[in-house]
């Protein structure tokens, strides 16, 4: 027999979607005082944050609260993000990292209600699990809840069998959600369910940032980004906040089809997942950063960012946001930063997107120098450097060649 919770308060990170309406409906029946809270970490319209809020007073929410995380998104996740050049299996860039900060603020909120209880719509299949559940237990002591994980153990036609109760129980179920699983934030807009789900080629709907080429604008986009000590600080010389630069970046690359793409990767317990993905922002965050940082960092410096981009991709993507390894990483990627100041034009015709141009008072690049042209050295000199920096694979070749 079930626990039941005479009335405790638990806070429920709610989207609105399918899995967490389901959610408030069976923790209520567990007893709970349930308190949702909308994380709001960007892209997301008013009207949406709106309906998001009625739909958890329709559902009998004792309460529904609303937190802004897209200052700390941006400065938590985007820079190092940004410094790293990261992206899972070369691929992804990470657009799962906004449930790091929301599972955090809403632990601040159970902390403010007086509660250890803490529930959230995770699946016993995919990521999003381990993200939200190491995350309590490197923040602190709490109770996990996760109502749609237990549904698993009763029927494996979890998406249905929601559906069914809500509708059972008098809740509309927008279509779409029985189609698509849409997650969008600052960071950009990832979609999985139906065909996607089957590795088959996604729909028309499954769209959203990106348009398809039938609507990208004839005339080519140029945007000069500013960075200052690594981070974005000006589009076309205005100066904006982070967000704003991010969001911006992906409303004018996203009309020229920018930042589309599939992933299929390695889940972290087993599975092959299957995710359509737009991220016409950090796309182009990413491009513009690497050719300043190309620029003015030094050959070495530039070597070992990929090494620390691969492990730090790794760890934010399995849910160890909070883990020590990463903060030194950090360490690592802030200092490296010191020199990347300047301002990169990026452009596009459609589809895809190049920096153009680089300025920056930092560049490493000797006066009088060329490459393949003219440098500060001599013939012979570069002779000597070749015959010193081949001599290993001279000697092993000589050696092979006699036995």
């Amino acid at each position: 027999m079930s626990k039941t919770y005479d009335g405790e308060k638990i806070v429920l990170a709610f989207s609105g979607g399918l899995d967490t309406s389901y959610c408030v409906l069976a923790l209520k029946e567990q007893g709970f005082e349930v308190h949702t809270v909308f994380v709001d970490t960007g892209g997301i319209a008013q009207d949406e944050v709106d309906w998001i809020r009625e739909r958890a007073e329709s559902l009998g929410a004792a309460q529904h609260h609303l937190l802004d995380v897209s200052e700390a998104i941006w400065d938590e996740f985007v820079t190092p993000l940004v410094w790293s050049h990261a992206r899972m299996l070369g691929e992804y860039p990470l657009l799962c990292s906004d449930r790091y900060l929301i599972v955090r603020r809403s632990l601040e909120l159970a902390d403010q209600l007086g509660t250890k209880h803490f529930a959230h719509g995770c699946t016993g299949m995919g990521n999003d699990q381990l993200r939200f559940d190491q995350t309590v237990r490197s923040v602190g002591d709490y109770v996990i809840h996760a109502p749609v994980r237990d549904l698993q153990k009763v029927t494996n036609d979890v998406r249905n069998h929601e559906i069914g109760l809500l509708e059972a129980a008098g809740v509309e179920v927008p279509k779409k959600s029985g189609q698509y699983s849409i997650n969008e934030n600052l960071l950009g807009v990832t979609i999985s369910g139906s065909e996607i789900d089957r590795f088959e080629a996604p729909g028309p709907d499954t769209r959203a940032l990106s348009r398809p080429r039938s609507e990208w604008p004839e005339a080519p986009l140029e945007v000069k980004v500013t960075f200052e000590k690594g981070v974005a600080v000006a589009l076309d010389g205005e100066r904006l906040a982070g967000p704003e630069i991010l969001g911006r970046l992906n409303r004018a690359f996203g009309q020229y089809g920018v930042g589309r793409h599939i992933y299929t990767g390695d889940v972290s317990i087993g599975l092959k997942g299957h995710i359509v993905f737009e991220c016409p922002g950090i796309d182009a965050l990413l491009c513009a950063h690497q050719a300043l940082e190309d620029t003015v960092n030094t050959k070495l410096q530039n070597q070992f960012r990929h090494i620390v981009a691969q492990r730090w991709a790794e760890l934010v993507y399995t849910g160890f946001f909070y883990e020590p390894h990463k903060i030194d990483l950090e360490a690592y990627l802030a200092s490296s930063q010191s020199a990347v100041d300047g301002t990169v034009t990026l452009r596009t015709e459609g589809g895809s997107l190049i920096a153009v141009a680089v300025e920056s008072p930092n560049m490493l690049v000797e006066e009088g120098a060329v490459y393949a042209q003219s440098a500060s050295w001599t013939p012979e000199e570069a002779e000597g450097f070749i015959k010193l920096l081949g001599q290993s694979s001279t000697l092993a070749a000589r050696v092979r060649r006699n036995t």
